[in-house]
């Protein structure tokens, strides 16, 4: 049996200095973000130079807001549709299941588009995106936040992976 622990502490060992500390500042912030499980994430971020810690705030944010803002008290009712839907008898958890499943797929396709860095369906156009982290004072830091929509359903607060989303 392997003692989390002990190999966290060896890993650290075998870091220098200046990636010793980012790791255990890491552990930090993923700790008072509520993450217990953040070592792969981390040693990700440290020895791969993949910017986790804002992919994980970005995908936790979208979660929160756009997806499971729905679940919120009121928020149904500033949708005309829905009030007529409610007003004829419509069930409201399973409007709001509704709205959150199309908040998914809507969040998901612009991760989507977001991660292609471009429009694949026009040609000879030079131009495209990316979503980069930024530093504390909003400068990019240079490390492109890739393959977000790979991670989204992992991200559901919730931890089922989205299936509440579809039922």
């Amino acid at each position: 049996m392997s003692d989390p622990q002990r190999a966290w502490r060896e890993w650290l060992n075998s870091l220098d200095v200046p990636r010793r500390a980012a790791a255990e500042s890491l552990r930090a912030q993923f700790s008072a973000l509520g993450v217990t499980d953040s070592v792969d994430l981390i040693e990700s971020e440290v020895t791969e130079d993949l910017p986790q810690l804002a992919r994980f705030l970005l995908l936790r944010s979208l979660w929160h807001g756009a997806i499971d803002g729905w679940t919120e008290p009121g928020s149904l009712d500033q949708l005309p549709a829905a009030q007529r839907l409610l007003a004829a008898g419509a069930d409201r958890e399973d409007l709001v299941r509704l709205v959150r499943a199309v908040a998914y797929e809507a969040v998901f396709a612009t991760l989507d588009e977001l991660d292609a860095g471009g429009d694949v369906n026009v040609t000879g156009v030079e131009a495209g995106w990316v979503v980069m982290e930024a530093g504390k004072d909003g400068s990019p830091t240079g490390r492109a936040l890739s393959g977000l929509h790979e991670d989204l359903l992992t991200m559901d607060p919730n931890g089922r992976d989205g299936a509440d989303l579809w039922q």
